[in-house]
């Protein structure tokens, strides 16, 4: 069984920043892809940003130039530094990933089926 653990989320002023962590854990065959998503309340939960096995990375309009994704040099990390927050990022981030796995005949499933609890982020003015 795979599991997702986000950390590091947390309060914070407005221009401030946060640095999230998301470790993936169980018998994985191969990442094929991981992503932040993010809720706020009353909404839909959005694509924050994703990045391929290869590298190649992808963000929301709303968080580009501000917030930037990345893979650990540990197996299995994936982070996303948040910089110059506003209020409007305050919301559960959410970590993703698709993985190839035995549930999946060891190949890519092209969604993402595993996801984690997520972590608590609230930006204040």
């Amino acid at each position: 069984q795979v599991q997702l653990v986000e950390s590091g989320g947390g309060s914070v002023q407005a221009g401030g920043s946060l640095k999230l962590s998301c470790v993936a854990s169980g018998y994985i065959s191969a990442i094929c892809r991981m992503a932040w998503y993010r809720q706020a309340p009353g909404q839909e939960r959005d694509l924050v940003s994703s990045i391929s096995r290869g590298g190649a990375t992808n963000y929301a309009d709303s968080v580009k130039g501000r917030f930037t994704i990345s893979q650990g040099n540990v197996e299995h990390m994936l982070y996303l530094q948040m910089n110059s927050l506003k209020t409007e990022d305050t919301g559960v981030y959410v970590c993703a990933a698709e993985i190839s796995d035995i549930t999946t005949y060891y190949r890519c499933p092209g969604h993402y089926n595993y996801w984690g609890q997520g972590t608590q982020v609230t930006v204040s003015s």
